[in-house]
């Protein structure tokens, strides 16, 4: 189900544009599944769990490699065993697609399964 947000690319918002209505958000939730929750329309937050700070320690330097690839940077968190990410479009601080496409591709790193693009 997110192979299809995972292939896109994020795409740079020069701001200007308004955050994503609710009723878009809630339907790029559904193609994303996982554990991702929108907070307050305003941005996304998911934890994963690993069995150790190493584990945790290589996935975050493995989405810090995508998000530089991707030029869409999230808030991460790192802590034994744990890795939180949250992500928003801060140019317009709110929600866009990229959002959800950097959501996507974040899941796809842990299968390490990320698509080009």
């Amino acid at each position: 189900m997110t192979s299809e947000l995972a292939a896109k690319t994020c795409i740079p918002c020069r701001g200007g544009v308004p955050p994503l209505p609710s009723d878009e958000i809630r339907k790029l939730l559904g193609q994303l599944g996982g554990d991702w929750k929108v907070v307050d329309d305003h941005h996304l937050q998911k934890d994963y769990a690993f069995k150790d700070f190493a584990e945790a320690l290589a996935y975050t330097n493995r989405v810090g490699a995508m998000a530089e690839e991707q030029g869409h940077h999230p808030d991460i968190y790192l802590a034994w065993g744990k890795v939180g990410v949250t992500v928003w479009t801060h140019k317009i601080d709110g929600l866009t697609e990229s959002d959800f496409v950097f959501a996507a591709k974040c899941d796809a790193v842990l299968s390490g399964a990320v698509p080009p693009g």
